[in-house]
């Protein structure tokens, strides 16, 4: 670095030097002396406040100078934010969401305050679709149905989370490195939950979790003196979901890794996560990697691959709906059920079905944004379809936002779907990122499919990752080998990168 040359360098005072001016050393003596007054008065919390202050200073430090932190603590954040309401009460934590993705939006703003920020990379169909359904959400505002804001606000992550992250992953993940680290955490995290899992199904829940299904959540997550593991995650369902997410997505992805300590690590992420969602007892769950399997064979355009794929599958079936091996297994047991169409929680979910659709025919807007399903009571204890449990995800925006909103919900998620897989399978240049790519897509149908059985769509930490997953894929110019190096038949780093 090229000093001016009016300055002397031996003259600027740094460090422990600066001290040396009354005014610095009086603000140091201010400080410290708050400081102990603060852990004197509070004792113990004083010095826990003073510790988390101190955390959080050199965390906003972090995000202010590189404002992709703030993406992926929202990827930490969707794992972790509800299970940690079971040890923290009273405190709003499903804020920390919104708060973490407007600070990123605001440390965005810092950072290129004095040039102007380049958008364009956010310019994409996503955007725009994630815009038109958030609207729509806002629009349930005005709904003649609706008669309660804080349900509304309770269910505000159905378009303010995909509004706000859509925008971000354009312009921050740049880069294959970045696409990777970001699989890096959904990884960690995953296997972290997965063995989280095997703790509760080995050695039980702590205080926490116990009074957690005390307050009543043991009728559906203890069966025949059988827990169903819901590991750090709201429910068993969730976790169900998620873990079968991250299994079609590590298991492929780990196809595209070249080196083997890579590809061993997205394999054990693929496997806990296959073997989390098995513990955890949810039946809808088996739909994520067996939608997901086929969808990647079918991907690969290789008719004999797709031949054994379906085969496989095949046995699979055949193995739950026609056989009673493994049935002494609680999890394969419960499973088994899936199968069954006499099965009578499936006939109760079809009877309510039939009571929504007499109500709802009437009403194309639904009856408003959080005022569908069980959860609702809390808001609206007596209203008629706080009495109906939705169960499907698809059966609750049809409740909430009515068939009108239904098919927009279903087109954003086909336009995204469909455009994907053509990218995949014709237009992606580079083998490596097509195996990526097609991970994300498979995984998305695998989640898509198993969310008309069970609401795990709409839910942390599905929602985030399947909404920065999206925008991933409507991306994937982004990260392709140039077209150059392809007919030079020389692979090389896309230098497409995006300043932030």
């Amino acid at each position: 670095m090229i000093l001016p040359t009016n300055i002397n360098p031996f003259e600027q005072h740094a460090g422990s030097s600066r001290l040396v001016k009354p005014a610095n050393l009086l603000a140091l003596m201010v400080t410290v002396i708050a400081f102990a007054a603060i852990a004197a008065k509070l004792k113990l919390l004083g010095i826990g406040v003073l510790l988390a202050l101190f955390f959080a200073a050199i965390y906003l430090y972090l995000l202010f100078t590189n404002p992709i932190l703030g993406l992926y603590s929202a990827v930490v954040l969707c794992f972790v934010l509800i299970g940690m309401g079971r040890y923290v009460k009273d405190v709003p934590l499903g804020l920390g969401m919104d708060a973490i993705l407007i600070m990123t939006y605001i440390a965005l703003f810092i950072k290129r305050f004095k040039e102007r920020i380049d958008w364009s990379p956010a310019n994409k169909d996503i955007t725009y679709l994630s815009a038109i359904w958030f609207a729509y959400s806002l629009f349930e505002l005005l709904n003649p149905e609706a008669s309660s804001f804080d349900a509304w606000f309770s269910g505000r992550g159905i378009g303010l989370y995909m509004f706000l992250l859509a925008p971000l992953t354009l312009i921050f993940i740049d880069s294959s490195k970045k696409l990777d680290t970001f699989l890096y955490l959904w990884g960690i995290l995953s296997i972290i939950a997965t063995l989280k899992g095997i703790l509760q199904m080995k050695f039980g829940v702590d205080f926490a979790e116990k009074a957690w299904l005390d307050e009543g959540n043991y009728k559906t997550h203890i069966l025949f003196g059988k827990l169903r593991v819901f590991s750090f995650l709201s429910d068993a369902g969730q976790f169900g979901g998620t873990q079968g997410y991250a299994g079609v997505v590590g298991i492929i992805y780990s196809m595209a890794q070249k080196n083997r300590l890579k590809k061993i690590f997205f394999l054990m992420m693929g496997i806990m996560g296959i073997y989390g969602m098995i513990i955890s007892g949810t039946r809808g769950a088996m739909a994520v990697p067996l939608a997901g399997f086929m969808a990647f064979l079918v991907l690969g355009k290789n008719i004999k691959i797709l031949s054994i794929g379906i085969i496989l599958l095949t046995v699979v079936f055949i193995f739950f709906k026609f056989t009673m091996v493994g049935q002494g297994n609680d999890q394969i047991r419960r499973m088994r059920t899936a199968f069954d169409p006499n099965d009578a929680s499936l006939q109760v979910r079809l009877n309510n079905q039939k009571l929504l659709k007499d109500y709802l025919v009437s009403r194309p807007f639904g009856g408003g944004i959080g005022h569908g399903g069980v959860k609702a009571q809390r808001f609206l204890p007596n209203a008629f379809l706080s009495q109906i449990a939705t169960d499907s995800w698809y059966v609750l925006i049809w409740v909430e936002q009515g068939v009108v909103g239904l098919v927009l919900h279903l087109f954003i998620l086909f336009y995204v779907l469909v455009k994907s897989c053509f990218r995949i399978m014709f237009r992606i240049r580079d083998p490596m990122l097509r195996l990526k790519m097609a991970a994300l897509a498979s995984g998305m149908f695998g989640i898509m499919t198993a969310s008309y059985g069970n609401a795990v769509l709409g839910q942390m930490p599905t929602n985030v990752l399947l909404y920065i997953s999206m925008a991933l894929l409507l991306n994937t110019e982004k990260f392709d080998t140039p077209k150059e190096a392809v007919i030079e038949n020389k692979p090389v780093k896309s230098k497409m990168k995006t300043k932030v």
